[in-house]
């Protein structure tokens, strides 16, 4: 009996992603780029999605983040993000007195999560930040089962105490990382036809 209670799950996995039906992905730009980061790793962000849906139906992908519009590369990124299956909610940075740069959308997050409320069954919430706990309470009580995905260091009590899963980020990492391309080089077609025509003469 105790050796049951002990267990992490009531449920086995297949079982809870039975019970997702459609899920809403909720995405912390700042806090996963540093997660990341800690993990050492570049995200996938296509085998993120593949991950975070695990073949559930798939209402949206919010990616929340802070942008400096003069960054050509971030708004490349960005770029493709909204063309592979993200909707992007962008806000731009503020500079701190201490000069860093910074742009907070927990607000943003909030409210998205609270006015789909009725739209989506799972709300998967990419972030560690303990000030979306009020927020994933509130929802939850109104029916919606909330999945938080994050890193465990980085991770406040207060929003896994009141998210229904928590996934994580290294126990996951090998299934979202890009894969590193050891000894590759590039090697244009056309030297292979010079090489082919100098040894045929």
């Amino acid at each position: 009996m105790l050796n049951n209670l002990s267990n992490d799950s009531v449920f086995t996995p297949e079982q809870v992603l039975e019970n997702r039906g459609r899920v809403a992905i909720f995405i912390d730009g700042s806090n996963l780029f540093y997660a990341a980061l800690q993990l050492g790793i570049e995200i996938d962000y296509t085998k993120l999605l593949c991950r975070l849906t695990a073949g559930s139906r798939l209402l949206r992908s919010f990616f929340y983040t802070g942008v400096d519009r003069t960054n050509e590369k971030q708004q490349g990124f960005l770029l493709w993000m909204r063309r592979n299956g993200y909707r992007v909610i962008a806000k731009d940075l503020v500079q701190l007195p201490d000069g860093s740069k910074k742009a907070n959308l927990d607000v943003e997050i909030a409210v998205d999560m609270m006015a789909l409320v009725g739209s989506y069954d799972t709300a998967v919430l990419v972030s560690g930040d303990g000030d979306l706990a009020y927020a994933v309470d509130a929802v939850s009580y109104r029916g919606v089962r909330v999945e938080v995905v994050s890193l465990r260091s980085m991770t406040s009590d207060s929003l896994i105490n009141v998210a229904d899963r928590y996934i994580d980020l290294d126990g996951i990492k090998e299934d979202i990382q890009k894969t590193p391309r050891h000894n590759y080089t590039y090697r244009p077609l056309s030297s292979f036809g010079l090489m082919d025509e100098q040894q045929q003469s």
